[in-house]
């Protein structure tokens, strides 16, 4: 039995990795982040598959469900929404399924911010003038920014990102953009 860690992308169905789709094929337990990951995306379990969704779990009703498949011989496909390695909360079930001897795979998926630059028809770097991009995000439901990280921090951390980098991302923030550019004194990415 293996864990397969998925990025599933930044929200639009077709923008998963082939490796991710076919580990969701191939997966009879599917744990998916139903608040964050898009519902089309479980077309690729196979026939009679169990998914669950993780939005309400715990992480110990989570790391149930990796034992219950152990237990069964199941691999299961664990998916989180953009790519992994930013903002995914996957460190504290690795460490869980460390501690359990269990295995796992960790396959990287589409960013938000590589989607969102695309949906802009915009690189984020541009030669001779930003070469450095920094990402950051608001405080969510699921973890509290660093209060030094906070944007409305004194001195703001955006003054302190600009002197470093002319490219800034925030991502799961859309509903707090306004606010964020007021208080951080940016400006919106041109589109001209």
């Amino acid at each position: 039995m293996t864990v397969h860690f998925i990025g599933a992308g930044p929200g639009a169905p077709d923008l998963i990795t082939l490796r991710g789709r076919d580990l969701i094929a191939r997966s009879p337990v599917c744990l998916y982040a139903g608040s964050l990951v898009h519902e089309a995306i479980l077309g690729h379990c196979p026939p009679g598959a169990r998914i669950i969704d993780s939005a309400p779990l715990s992480l110990e009703e989570i790391v149930a469900e990796f034992v219950r498949a152990d237990a069964a011989g199941e691999d299961v496909a664990r998916l989180h929404s953009g790519d992994l390695s930013v903002w995914s909360a996957m460190g504290e079930q690795l460490r869980a399924l460390d501690a359990l001897g269990l295995d796992y795979t960790v396959t990287p998926g589409v960013p938000s911010f590589a989607a969102a630059a695309a949906a802009l028809r915009r690189e984020l770097t541009l030669p001779e003038v930003a070469q450095s991009l920094v990402l950051t995000r608001t405080s969510g439901r699921a973890s509290a920014m660093p209060e030094k990280e906070k944007l409305a921090a004194s001195p703001p951390p955006a003054r302190r990102w600009r002197s470093i980098s002319r490219s800034m991302c925030s991502t799961t923030s859309c509903g707090n953009l306004s606010p964020i550019m007021a208080r951080s004194a940016l400006s919106p990415c041109s589109t001209g």
